[in-house]
């Protein structure tokens, strides 16, 4: 990561970062939280990611002479950009605190998934690219974990590059991997983060040659033991001609297009009169949760390709998390405006277990005083000290995606119920798990209510 990610921000996080430093109050101590209000509609639950990207960048920001040069033409910033400014902006470096929950963990509304312990002027700063982060990594990993969730054990594949931008493919790949899918086919992805990437041929491998027989002979001389594109023209003919053609070395079969709950069964059949039950049905074709809970009702297959409603988020393509100043000098602060009250505070998330399940969380204050959170699990751990990243969150740390997986896959397995089950497709805001805010808290809340009140 480099300085440029510095311009990375809305133009008022600037302005407001100037006008503290002109008054000096860029040093005072402020204390803020990322959280989701509600969940989106058709979410019961999300999947907390990219916290990894946002402490690399927070440990490497900096304005490099070129971009502060940019800021001199912005003409709302000129009058601001005085030489004492200037100085303040090429030191200026992330020096405060993290606590955040790990990547992988199951997160509810009002939660905080990131808590800031900064300067005013830092963690006013970083606000911009914090939501980016989280919010579009938080928003693909709870989708995807959906669409692990309805496969029952059967193999997910990421597919969707193609369908967003070159950058935030590779971010959608990395959360789908995090949430439990086997590999994507976005190769920048692997080399980035490790994930692994799969595939094959695509339709105009086989267009291009003479005929599907001669397209799957050349790729087998370059390829064995590998899947096959079987519906360029008719799906059943192709199963034929790859096994045919190929014989053992056929792995898999991958179906994208037509009827696919009767085709995936009709080549279930035709590979059983073959002999052939160690060659894998592939799905692809617009698929996401519901459509794979229709399949595995009516069809029958061993993985599925998803890509165009993974990548878009399509049944909610926005995750609303907003970023809050809960404390200044360490004196509690809420916003109070009708339907967008905010809790005052630093916070942590206290999850209760019953039969090694979720039973309910708390919000609560750092620090409890009641018997009633000994118990508990507290969500949200120290990442960052003085800007720097620690223990398994630093450089060459524990904290890899395979344990952000693991944790995931824990994490699902413990929903209840009626919290990982898929339902329909839904305009309304549903909730199906409770979060409740502590009696200390609540009193905290009117205390600073009252005071505003005089």
């Amino acid at each position: 990561m480099t300085s440029s990610h510095a311009l990375h921000t809305d133009l008022y996080q600037l302005t407001m970062l100037a006008a503290y430093f002109h008054h000096s109050e860029a040093h005072r101590r402020a204390t803020c939280e990322l959280f989701v209000r509600r969940l989106p509609k058709n979410r019961r639950f999300l999947v907390v990611a990219g916290l990894q990207q946002v402490l690399r960048y927070l440990e490497e920001l900096r304005f490099s002479d070129a971009q502060i040069e940019a800021l001199r033409q912005i003409p709302g910033l000129k009058k601001a950009m005085t030489p004492s400014f200037v100085e303040y902006l090429r030191g200026f470096r992330f020096r405060g605190d993290v606590w955040a929950m790990p990547e992988g963990s199951i997160a509810f509304e009002n939660e905080p998934l990131l808590r800031v312990d900064a300067d005013l002027g830092e963690a006013q700063m970083v606000e911009t690219f914090l939501l980016s982060t989280i919010n579009h990594q938080t928003m693909i990993a709870s989708k995807a974990a959906r669409v692990v969730l309805a496969l029952k054990g059967r193999t997910a594949l990421e597919f969707g590059t193609r369908r967003t931008h070159p950058l935030a493919a590779v971010d959608v790949a990395r959360a789908a991997w995090i949430a439990g899918f086997e590999a994507t086919s976005n190769v920048e992805a692997f080399d980035a983060f490790g994930v692994p990437a799969r595939g094959t041929m695509a339709h105009m491998y086989i267009m291009a040659a003479d005929d599907e027989r001669s397209a799957f002979t050349k790729y087998a001389k370059v390829f064995p033991r590998s899947s096959y594109l079987v519906d360029t023209y008719d799906t059943l003919r192709g199963v034929q001609t790859a096994l045919d053609t190929v014989g053992d070395d056929v792995t898999a079969v991958r179906l994208d297009s037509g009827d696919l709950a009767t085709l995936t069964k009709q080549t279930r059949a035709l590979l059983k009169e073959r002999g052939r039950q160690d060659v894998q049905i592939v799905v692809s074709s617009d698929l996401d949760e519901y459509e794979i809970e229709r399949l595995i009702a009516d069809g029958d297959f061993d993985a599925a390709g998803v890509g165009t409603r993974l990548a878009t988020s399509d049944d909610a393509p926005s995750l609303g998390g907003v970023y809050k100043l809960t404390a200044i000098d360490e004196r509690p602060v809420a916003k109070l405006a009708e339907g967008k009250v905010t809790y005052p505070g630093a916070h942590q998330v206290y999850r209760v277990f019953r039969d090694g399940r979720f039973a309910l969380d708390w919000l609560g204050l750092t620090r409890e005083p009641s018997y009633d959170f000994v118990d508990t699990t507290p969500l949200l751990v120290e990442t960052m000290k003085g800007g720097r990243a620690i223990g398994a969150y630093e450089h060459g740390g524990t904290e890899t995606l395979a344990v952000m997986r693991a944790r995931c896959r824990e994490g699902l397995a413990a929903l209840p119920d009626e919290v990982r089950a898929i339902g329909g497709r839904t305009d309304r805001h549903e909730r199906f798990y409770e979060v409740k805010p502590s009696p200390a808290l609540l009193r905290l809340l009117e205390q600073v209510r009252a005071e505003r009140a005089h």
